[in-house]
């Protein structure tokens, strides 16, 4: 049993910390906002949800917040911890976290993950780990308490580069198969017929087997249940972000990427961003 701080107790963060929980962890909870999770106790702090802490796990909105936690948690206490940030935040950002975290003693891990709040809830969620190889291993138990599919991809940073760049891909393809639904009932092509073809083909992808954003298709996508959010269009377009400032710091050209982050800016303006990220086929359609 480890004992562990969870810090960020919302949609991703609280059954995460529930799982850990459920595994047989000793959890210490924070979250802004008052939230029960079951079989997680609930500190009033950050830093006192901590203090007997061995691994400090951080699910966080944005980069910012996260480096304020650990701001936090370095100045109210020395002891070496390992500190593994499952948030989705720029590269640089956890490559300078990482450099600041070993200066005051301790070890940090970019772990952000892929699967939804589904995933979250079901305890299957991949997590792509930057960091060093002997701190990977020592995380491994906990995240298999929370995910199924844990790579280490490299040094620190690297976690968040391939979160980067799968989320990039994501959602071009989620924008091009909304596009060719589209057309082929345009085309007189019942969906499911489309479906039964390229779900076998060459052009099949998750976007279309998992995601379909026609209702009927799929059992659990989101489009069976008017887009409510298992990954929000505001949070896709965070992402697309991230991919783009990264492209610019490295030189990148990503014609398709600029796209499809525009795509998503304007389908976000247009009050959409609470709804699934594969609603963008409304935007399609309307065009």
């Amino acid at each position: 049993m480890t004992a562990v701080a969870f810090i960020g107790l919302g949609n991703m963060g609280g059954p995460m910390a529930a799982n850990l929980a459920r595994a047989g962890h000793e959890v210490i909870g924070f979250d802004v906002v008052d939230r029960q999770i079951e079989g997680v106790s609930i500190a009033e702090t950050a830093a006192q949800a901590a203090e007997r802490a061995e691994v400090v796990i951080t699910s966080l909105p944005n980069g910012a917040l996260v480096a304020q936690v650990v701001d936090e948690l370095l100045a109210a206490d020395s002891s070496p911890r390992l500190l593994i940030d499952v948030s989705t935040i720029a590269v640089a950002e956890a490559r300078e976290l990482a450099q600041r975290v070993a200066v005051a003693g301790s070890s940090f891990l970019d772990a952000p993950v892929s699967g939804g709040i589904a995933g979250a809830s079901a305890g299957t969620l991949a997590f792509m780990v930057g960091g060093e190889a002997e701190d990977f291993e020592r995380a491994k138990p906990l995240l298999g308490a929370m995910g199924s599919s844990i790579t280490h991809c490299g040094p620190a940073g690297t976690g968040q580069a391939v979160k980067a760049c799968n989320n990039m891909i994501l959602a071009v393809h989620q924008i091009v198969l909304s596009e060719a639904l589209v057309l082929g009932e345009r085309l007189g092509l019942d969906p499911q017929a489309f479906f039964d073809v390229v779900s076998n083909a060459t052009g099949n992808s998750w976007a279309l087997s998992v995601n379909a954003p026609v209702p009927g298709l799929v059992e659990g996508s989101p489009a069976n249940r008017d887009f409510e959010p298992g990954f929000a269009s505001t949070l896709m377009l965070k992402d697309l972000g991230l991919a783009m400032e990264a492209a610019q710091q490295t030189g990148t050209e990503t014609v398709l990427g600029r796209i499809a982050a525009t795509q998503y800016a304007q389908f976000v303006e247009g009050g959409n961003g609470g709804k699934d990220f594969s609603a963008i086929i409304n935007k399609v359609r309307d065009a």
